[in-house]
């Protein structure tokens, strides 16, 4: 990875000051990653010993898997050690320092010992003359499928494409195994303990593609012990002044004589003694980032905003036996209550939250956990050891599910396929490992779909259907109708309303409520490679929205008095374009006597619509070629109108016995759901004469709770 370290003389602003010893003395050390396992190098020892410069990484692997063949490890060291000798971080020191601080981090985690040898020849095959083929010989397929994983791809064969092809390489092999993203975060998080003697605008680069894709990555592994200091590292970089005024807070904090913490964990402690629950109550201070966002939104700070607590006991039973007993003999602060053991988020994280409140007005957050979730919250799909070694619970035919490939990878790396521009990929990459949180929503079948919080219908519908989604034509949520743009939350039930035809188009508008990369790509792809649909599928996508009926009228076959003039049926409308077919346009529902204009669209059909239409200028802006038209003798026209009401009973029949007093037909009539007791009634009516439309009109408007009625306009998003 061509990692460089820190000279130790000029160390750079690029490793956060460590938190004053004040502060650490309050708290068990957690999983200590700051360390920089600097080691001697190989000196003479037996081949069947392990060589000092392992030692501390054995010591730490030891601890999380007390019975580890470490003959893998020595002699993944051997190899690494001789294939790096001679090269040098610019500090000065051995290659091969970086390796081993790597795979120091992660036996720290508690990595197995396969993931810890491929760890210790991440770099050998990019920077020595070690191939993926040795490897395979001396160490199996598994390891080197992980150190093929981590390597970079040349910027000599890929030139500016590199990083982000590298990063997509990484991410298809992190899909079949997740331990390659966990040697990645790993060795990020040593090269950025180390960037300080990189130039200034290099250290910021690096910082902001960690903030970018790393760091998020971190996240959604559940690899909070990475993703912490990755945070407080990438802070000092890109905000130094933020950073250093948020230590100076820490470091007052932690010179004042009164401890709110402290107090609150004995009084906790104590609290557990009388219900005889076996526990173990930390403090756990917050890392810099965690106090700046803190302090951000709070303003002043006090004591316990410095940390929590965190309460460890065995079972899962005795978190909620823990919660009762605080909630019962200390003031609970309900709002900040929340159950992640029942109900995981979506990185494997698993623990009760709550706050209680302090005699005087302080609140103590406090987290409730077992030491098993414990773990996996440092460490998250570290924590799981190998999960592709057979278990004795699985199958015969070796096929189970794989804990580790959770909704959103398998979202990541079927977008990815669609997205062959490196540009395209970066830029979604970003867009995508943004949004941090995850739904659930579920189908009528009882299947399930993960989705970003945000996600619409439409984002729904291409994460079932794939591209087949373009012949999505609405939605119903909890059994209600409603529109693609609906954004869903967590638990809807949806179904997809799919249409029969198989030339069915995506709407341009979808992109604007398409929150998912899958979505945006397949919208895009089709419109890229139909470009000429685009201006007259908007004006037909809005009369399918509001209503088609009124846009489909029929030629009526033209009589000899008419020779040569096309008609339509309903109000006239006449054109000297022999054999075409003529249809008002739903999205502005033309009636004499209307300024009227029309377009050739595909068929053979020509659209009329209302000169004022917005797909009129649409049109013209994609120079679409206007066609005179003009309205005929007869009167008899249809219509669309929009009504906007109240809810209330008996409204729909007071509104249609409206509608038939006036001698108006309903061709069609469609009732949106109730929004903030506001209801939507759009009716397509067959007018005898056109000048029955103000009336018309004025009746509607006179219904109880009626406040408006309008003519139907579509409006066009603007391009």
């Amino acid at each position: 990875m061509s990692a460089e370290a820190t000279n130790p003389a000029n160390p750079g602003p690029a490793a956060p000051a460590a938190a004053p010893a004040a502060v650490r003395r309050k708290s068990r050390a957690r999983i200590d990653l700051r360390r920089l396992g600097r080691a001697a190098l190989l000196g003479p020892t037996a081949r069947d010993k392990l060589p000092d410069a392992i030692s501390h990484v054995v010591d730490a692997h030891r601890a999380h898997h007390p019975d580890a063949d470490l003959e893998p490890l020595r002699r993944a060291y051997v190899l690494a050690e001789s294939s790096h000798r001679g090269q040098m971080r610019k500090s000065g020191e051995p290659y091969i320092t970086h390796p081993l601080a790597v795979t120091l981090i992660l036996a720290e985690l508690g990595a197995e010992t396969t993931t810890l040898t491929a760890s210790l020849l991440h770099d050998t095959v990019e920077d020595t003359d070690v191939t993926l083929d040795q490897v395979r010989e001396q160490f199996g397929e598994e390891v080197r499928y992980l150190v093929d994983g981590v390597t970079k791809l040349e910027k000599v064969d890929y030139g500016a494409a590199a990083e982000p092809e590298t990063f997509r390489k990484m991410l298809v092999a992190t899909g079949s195994d997740v331990r390659v993203m966990s040697i990645k975060l790993a060795d990020r998080l040593h090269n950025m303990r180390t960037l300080g003697v990189m130039r200034p605008e290099k250290q910021e680069r690096i910082a902001k593609v960690t903030r970018d894709v790393l760091i998020p990555l971190a996240e959604r592994l559940g690899v909070q012990a990475l993703k912490t200091e990755l945070e407080d590292l990438v802070f000092a970089i890109l905000h130094p002044e933020e950073y250093e005024h948020t230590r100076e807070l820490i470091a007052g904090n932690a010179a004042h004589p009164d401890d709110t913490l402290a107090e609150t964990a004995e009084s906790v402690r104590a609290v557990l003694r009388e219900a005889d629950i076996a526990a173990e109550v930390l403090i756990r201070p917050r890392h810099f980032v965690s106090v700046h966002r803190v302090a951000r939104k709070r303003g002043q700070l006090r004591g316990a905003d410095f940390g929590r607590l965190l309460v460890l006991v065995a079972e899962d039973a005795d978190c909620y036996g823990v919660l009762g007993e605080l909630h019962t003999c200390m003031t609970p602060v309900v709002s900040e209550f929340k159950d992640f053991i029942a109900v995981p988020k979506f990185n494997l994280y698993q623990s009760l939250h709550t706050a209680v409140a302090r005699a005087d007005g302080q609140v103590v957050e406090v987290l409730i956990r077992t030491h098993q979730m414990h773990r996996v919250a440092e460490a998250g799909v570290v924590a799981l050891g190998n999960p592709y070694a057979p278990g004795a619970d699985d199958p015969a035919d070796g096929e189970r599910a794989d804990p580790t490939r959770p909704g959103w990878l398998s979202r990541l790396l079927d977008w990815q396929e669609a997205a062959p521009d490196p540009d395209t990929f970066w830029s979604t990459l970003r867009e995508d490992l943004a949004q941090d949180r995850e739904i659930t929503v579920f189908r009528p079948d009882g299947g399930a779909l993960g989705l970003p919080e945000g996600a619409s219908c439409v984002d729904a519908a291409y994460a079932q259907y794939g591209e087949d989604a373009h012949a999505c034509i609405g939605a119903r949520v909890n059994g209600r109708l409603a529109t693609l743009s609906t954004v869903l939350r967590d638990g809807d039930t949806v179904q997809l309303l799919m249409g029969q035809d198989p030339a069915s188009e995506p709407s341009r508008e979808w992109l604007e409520h398409a929150h998912t990369a899958a979505a945006r790509i397949a919208i895009q792809r089709w419109l890229a490679a139909h470009p000429g649909g685009s201006g007259e599928a908007r004006a037909e996508e809005a009369e399918r929205a509001t209503g088609s009926a009124a846009g489909e009228a029929a030629l009526r076959p033209p009589g000899p008095e008419s020779a040569g003039v096309t008609r339509s049926r309903g109000a006239d409308v006449l054109l000297d374009r022999p054999g075409a077919t003529v249809r008002l346009a739903g999205c502005c529902t033309p009636v004499p006597p209307d300024a009227i204009t029309g377009f050739a669209v595909r068929g053979g059909v020509v659209t009329v619509h209302r000169v004022e239409c917005a797909a009129v200028a649409e049109m013209n802006n994609r120079g679409r070629t206007e066609i005179d038209v003009r309205w005929g003798d007869t009167t008899e026209c249809r219509v669309t109108l929009v009504a906007e009401s109240f809810g209330r009973p008996h409204l729909l029949a007071d509104l249609t016995e409206a509608i038939a007093l006036a001698g108006v037909d309903i061709v069609s009539a469609t009732v949106e759901p109730p929004s903030q007791q506001r209801v939507r009634h759009t009716y397509t009516l067959q007018l005898p004469d056109a000048a029955h439309l103000p009336g018309l009109m004025r009746a509607m408007r006179d219904v109880p709770g009626v406040f408006d009625v309008a003519r139907a306009q579509h409006q066009a998003p603007a391009s």
